[in-house]
């Protein structure tokens, strides 16, 4: 469960203040990171739902991936997060979206070596982020580190979007004043 000032809470605070939702697809994590965010009081003002597409054709007809995308390169790639996140979206009726899809272990997959992630992030305005990350440990420590680190991303989307339109606003340097 999300203590107070973790990620979830603050990405929740950030949404709930903009009257926003988040939708999350998640593939190798399972459930955990609307886990995650679900575990933070008042969450349901802003969590619309989640996916987990856990298998490919899921991906590819529920989330609407592109299946030669799928085919070509399989479901662990940055593509196919960022696809997945636009697609929860759309499906969940979400401002904003956010995916996971990698290799927990314990064998390789699509070509992938264990510990290959990708999380993707995606809003309302055409602002979305991708990142690889290639992290170590089990299984376990693997999906928990996937889930901190979609929340993070969606978290500094969220603060890094505030100061773009705090200096579009105001003409400033794009850095919040106290």
């Amino acid at each position: 469960m999300s203590a107070p000032g973790s990620a979830a809470a603050g990405a929740l605070e950030v949404l709930a203040a903009r009257r926003q939702s988040l939708a999350v697809a998640e593939s190798l994590t399972g459930g955990l990171v609307v886990g995650e965010l679900t575990g933070v009081p008042g969450a349901s003002r802003v969590v619309r739902g989640a996916v987990t597409a856990y298998a490919t054709d899921v991906k590819r007809d529920l989330l609407g991936v592109d299946g030669a995308l799928l085919a070509d390169r399989g479901a662990v790639d940055g593509e196919v997060a960022r696809q997945m996140a636009r697609g929860v979206r759309r499906v969940l009726d979400a401002d904003w979206g956010i995916a996971t899809t990698g290799v927990a272990g314990p064998e390789p997959q699509d070509g992938q070596p264990v510990g290959t992630v990708y999380v993707a992030v995606q809003g309302p305005d055409g602002e979305e982020q991708i990142r690889r990350l290639a992290l170590t440990g089990d299984r376990d420590r693997i999906r928990r580190d996937s889930v901190d680190a979609v929340l993070a991303l969606l978290l500094s989307e969220l603060t890094e979007n505030v100061r773009a339109q705090d200096t579009e606003q105001h003409g400033g340097n794009g850095c919040l004043q106290p």
